[in-house]
Parts: structure tokens; C-alpha cells; sequence
């Protein structure tokens, strides 16, 4: 089926198939410094319309659809909210915010069966010092209708600018077990609360929270849950491209909220000199309906990179 890309200038990208918008990029930011403002992928649907998405949740107002974030960065907070402080918790502390800011693309290409975009952003620190320059790599494709399944690619190339080492870490690099998110983040939907979630050659086990995967290492990673208000499910899939895998792990909550993220900090820190760059590419499949193991990866083996 044929893409419709729609460009609201200095606000948003709409790609479009058929009646469904399935995905919405905002690269203006939000107003509110505390949630960390910087562009969100919101709402993401399937081709059936249905939204696998979620966006500023009574639970944390600064989870929005898909983003790039880092929680822990050389004492800033690049995610939002409040900043964990071992021995102390949690805590509000808005001079640790920072944010990201769109500087423009330096590519759009719109075919008939895929959107690319390249976006040029600037990671700022709370006092407004630049510490990063970030090339954001956006590809919509591999539509197919009659399986109802698309696919996003989203790359990140991050140069240190900031003149001495960036550190990144995590909650859990700072003292707290389990809570080892950062890098690309997805929180679904509040009706995804309680899915399944699998991983290559395991059927079902997402259990509660999602423990089972929680910290673990993988090429894939699949959130699947029966919808709200339709009848049927709905499939999110995150996959590495074949160089992430042994510097990630997953973060993945299905209880109490819905989230997983691609974390390249869960347990030990990473140093980026200055003048340094790393990057990443990462895959979310969207598909209708409740997929399994053998299913994600026939599809995954014929979508290479």
C-alpha cells in the first residue's frame, strides 16, 4: 500500500496508510522542562488503527509514545521526571532536566513504500551548555497489508561536543536494583498493562511485571496484549540490529506500567570522550493481532538490515 507523508513545518511528521495515520513524529517539544522536552513518536498505530502507544500517562507524564532519552547523564537527566539519588529516592530536582533540541533534516526522502528522514538534534544541559550533537536516522517501510504489519527503524549517531567525557549510566548504576532504563524507550498503552511478553524460542512469560526478561540480553524482544474497546490483539516488537546486542540489555515492565526500553547502561556505565561518537540502530515491528515466537522470527529473517 502506498505511504502518505504529511509535513506540518516546524511541528510534526504524519506517515499515513490508507485511513490509518500509523505514526506521528513530534519533533517540536513539549512546554513542560520537568517531563525533559525533545521529540516523541506519538501516536503509533497499527495498519488497523489501532494505537500501541501511550502518551503522558497519570503514572509518569513524561513517558511519550517513543523517544530517545538518557536517564542518567554525567548528572543530568535526559529522561524526565524525577531523578533517583541513592540513599534518597526519587527526587524532583528540575536543574538536572535537560533536553533535545531539533535543529532540522538533513534528509526527507518519501517513496511509495517507505519514508526516511535523517534529523539533526542538539543535547542540552539544564544551564544550556550543548554536550551532544545526535544524527537521528527515522524509516518507515515493509508495509504489508494483508499480514497487518509495518515496521520503524530508528537509528542514533551521538558525538560528544561538551569538551570532556560524557558519562552514562542508570538508576540501577546508581544503586537501584532493577531499574536499569535508558537509550530508546516505548510505553504502551494503559490496555497493554499485563501482557504477554516473549523472546526468541519462549512462548508467553511476561508474568506480571515482566521480570523474566527484565535485565536479560537478546536479539528481539515481543509485548503482545488483547485490546480495549476492539476485539483482537495487537503486537509490538523491538529488535537489535546484529552489532547492539552485546552492549544492551532489556528493560521491560508489563506491570504496573507497560514499557520497555533498548538500555545501553543497564548495569555498568559507559564513557564517551570528548569528541567521540557511538551509534545504534533498533527495530519496532507493529502488527495486528497476538504473534508468537516462530512468527517474529520468520518475520524478522526477511526484513534485513
Amino acid at each position: 500500500m502506498m505511504l502518505r507523508v504529511v509535513h506540518a513545518y516546524g511541528d510534526a511528521v504524519g506517515v499515513s496508510v490508507g485511513d490509518a495515520e500509523i505514526l506521528r513524529y513530534v519533533y517540536r517539544p513539549d512546554p513542560e522542562a520537568f517531563e525533559s522536552r525533545k521529540p516523541y513518536a506519538h501516536p503509533v498505530r497499527t495498519l488497523g488503527g489501532r494505537v500501541v502507544t501511550g502518551y503522558r500517562p497519570s503514572d509518569h507524564r513524561w513517558h511519550k509514545g517513543v523517544q530517545m532519552t538518557a536517564s542518567h547523564l554525567s548528572g543530568q537527566n535526559f529522561w524526565g521526571g524525577n531523578s533517583y539519588v541513592h540513599g534518597r529516592g526519587y527526587l524532583p530536582l528540575p536543574e538536572r532536566i535537560g533536553w533535545m533540541r531539533h535543529d532540522g533534516f538533513s534528509s526527507f526522502e518519501v517513496g511509495e513504500d517507505r519514508f526516511a528522514c535523517v534529523e539533526d538534534l542538539t543535547w542540552v544541559e539544564n544551564g544550556g551548555e550543548e554536550w551532544a550533537r545526535e544524527e537521528r536516522g527515522l524509516s518507515v517501510h515493509s508495509v504489508d497489508a494483508a499480514a497487518g504489519v509495518w515496521v520503524l527503524d530508528w537509528s542514533i549517531r551521538l558525538t560528544n561536543v561538551r569538551g570532556e567525557e560524557l558519562r552514562f549510566g542508570s538508576p540501577t548504576t546508581a544503586g537501584r536494583e532493577t531499574a536499569g532504563y535508558t537509550g530508546l524507550q516505548w510505553r504502551g498503552p494503559r490496555d497493554f498493562t499485563g501482557g504477554t511478553v516473549f523472546a526468541p524460542g519462549v512462548e508467553g512469560g511476561g508474568g506480571g511485571p515482566g521480570e523474566r526478561f527484565m535485565g536479560t540480553r537478546g536479539p528481539w524482544l515481543g509485548f503482545t496484549a488483547e485490546r480495549d474497546e476492539w476485539d483482537g490483539a495487537s503486537t509490538v516488537v523491538f529488535a537489535h540490529a546484529p552489532e547492539n546486542v552485546a552492549s544492551h540489555h532489556w528493560f521491560v515492565r508489563s506491570e504496573p506500567t507497560p514499557s520497555v526500553a533498548f538500555s545501553w547502561a543497564f548495569f555498568e556505565e559507559f564513557g564517551l570522550p570528548a569528541g567521540e561518537s557511538f551509534g545504534f540502530r533498533y527495530r519496532v515491528v507493529v502488527a495486528d493481532g497476538a504473534w508468537g515466537s516462530e512468527r517474529v522470527e520468520e518475520f524478522l529473517a526477511g526484513v534485513p538490515w
